[in-house]
C-alpha cells in the first residue's frame, strides 16, 4: 500500500510539473494597441484555457475576449486589480472587450474552469499590485499556472 502511494504521489507532483512547465512553454506575451483573447476548450496539449496568458497592453487600450467555444467567460479576480478598478464579468458563451483606464495588473479567470487553470492576467503599464496579485487565493490547477506567470513578469 505504501507503495502505491509513493508512485501516485510521484505521478501527481510530475504532472504538477509539466502544467507548470506547459504554461511557460504556451504563455505568450503580447504588448502594444488593443489585443484579442480567444476563450479555447483546448490549444496545444491545454484544456480550458485562454490563447494568450499574458497581455501587455498601454492604458487607454482594450482587450477583446472571443467566445470561440461556448461556456467560457471572463472575471476579473477579487485583489487581483489595482484600486480604483470596478467589478468586471461577463456572461457565459458571450464575448466581450474591456478599456484599461487603471495601471497595473488585472488578474482574470474563466468561473466554471478556473480550477482547471484558465486563468490570464492583462498588464497596463506597470506591476504596482503585482503582490496583492500573488497572494490571490487561486484554485486548483491555477496555483500552479498563476505561479508560473507571475514569476515571468
Amino acid at each position: 500500500m505504501k507503495k502505491i502511494y509513493i508512485q501516485l504521489s510521484y505521478i501527481r507532483n510530475t504532472l504538477s510539473f509539466f502544467a507548470i512547465i506547459s504554461a511557460l512553454t504556451f504563455t505568450q506575451t503580447v504588448s502594444a494597441e488593443d489585443q484579442t483573447i480567444d476563450m479555447l476548450n483546448k490549444l496545444g496539449k491545454e484544456n480550458m484555457v485562454f490563447s494568450k496568458k499574458i497581455v501587455k497592453i498601454n492604458i487607454g487600450e482594450k482587450v477583446f475576449w472571443k467566445g470561440v467555444k461556448k461556456g467560457h467567460n471572463v472575471e476579473f479576480i477579487k485583489g487581483g486589480v489595482s484600486e480604483g478598478v470596478g467589478k468586471f464579468r461577463c456572461a457565459l458563451s458571450k464575448d466581450t472587450e474591456y478599456k484599461f483606464e487603471i495601471p497595473g495588473i488585472y488578474a482574470y479567470w474563466c468561473i466554471p474552469h478556473k480550477g482547471m487553470g484558465m486563468i490570464g492576467f492583462v498588464v497596463g503599464n506597470d506591476k504596482s499590485n503585482l503582490d496583492p496579485v500573488k497572494n490571490i487565493k487561486y484554485l486548483g490547477k491555477s496555483k500552479a499556472i498563476a505561479a508560473a506567470l507571475l514569476s515571468s513578469l
